[in-house]
């Protein structure tokens, strides 16, 4: 494991979480690797990675800059295949290999709070992580899905993606929704945007269980609303956290499948870093 130089890369980045999860994993393994942020834009991505030399094994991606990593990679998992997103790029003898490690990691967040299969579900908000919350559940077995979306016309493409993997799919106006009830909603809205109260109890109201991919921004209007339901609330922490272990997976071995030595130590030791213990 000669090359041992890791970074996210993003903008803004400053509020990644990512170097503190994965140094305590490459303390706990006994890897002598870095782990460092950097500033990096659209425009300036393809320069910056041509410009690394041969101590970089690998990198996490944020936004912006998932498309252009997708561009940039010589060879892609089905999971970045299907979302046209890469988050994580590890160095391979042919070029940058790319992974999109945030469907494994929502698939494992919704495990871990006791939802491994369902049949229906609903996606609030049309941004660059609904298309990976649609492969997630579509793998969890969903059969219908709802896309509520503040411009409904900005969900076609994630109901061509959602349809194209066997799910009935309805793209709705999020100010339209009435609460049909499904098993599972996962909320893809950035940290600060604002919901009404009305709307927010709607789309709890046979909601199911709540994934708020924000972390950053706690508590929203819909973890609120969902609260008030009595109903299943988790908020980004958990898919973060699982998506790392995969892009671990990923830097050590190239393949997010063979499991890390350890690895139940690893994803205890990462929680702890994670929530400041």
């Amino acid at each position: 494991m000669a090359a041992s130089a890791l970074e996210v890369w993003g903008d803004p980045i400053e509020h990644s979480l990512s170097p503190r999860l994965h140094a305590a994993a490459y303390a706990l393994l006994g890897w002598d690797w870095t782990y460092d942020r950097r500033r990096v834009d659209e425009s300036s991505f393809a320069g910056t990675l041509a410009s690394l030399g041969p101590s970089y094994r690998g990198l996490s991606l944020t936004m912006p800059l998932k498309g252009v990593a997708f561009a940039a990679a010589a060879r892609r998992d089905a999971r970045a295949e299907a979302t046209g997103a890469v988050n994580t790029l590890v160095r391979g003898e042919d070029g940058w290999h790319g992974f999109n490690t945030d469907v494994g990691g929502i698939v494992a967040a919704f495990a871990e709070a006791g939802v491994s299969t369902l049949r229906s579900a609903r996606i609030v908000g049309a941004g660059a992580t609904a298309t990976s919350a649609v492969v997630a559940l579509a793998e969890l077995g969903a059969e219908r899905l709802e896309i509520a979306a503040r411009r409904p016309e900005a969900g076609a493409p994630l109901a061509e993606l959602g349809a194209g993997r066997g799910m009935a799919v309805e793209v709705v106006s999020l100010d339209a929704v009435v609460g049909e009830r499904v098993d599972a909603t996962i909320s893809t809205l950035p940290g600060g945007a604002a919901v009404s109260r009305a709307v927010a109890d709607r789309l709890a109201d046979g909601g199911g269980a709540l994934m708020d991919v924000v972390y950053g921004h706690w508590p929203t209007s819909l973890s609120e609303a969902w609260t008030r339901h009595g109903l299943p609330v988790q908020d980004g922490t958990g898919m973060l956290l699982h998506q790392a272990v995969l892009q671990i997976r990923a830097f050590a071995s190239g393949d997010v499948e063979g499991e890390l030595p350890r690895e139940t130590e690893v994803v205890a030791v990462m929680r702890r870093a994670l929530v400041g213990d």
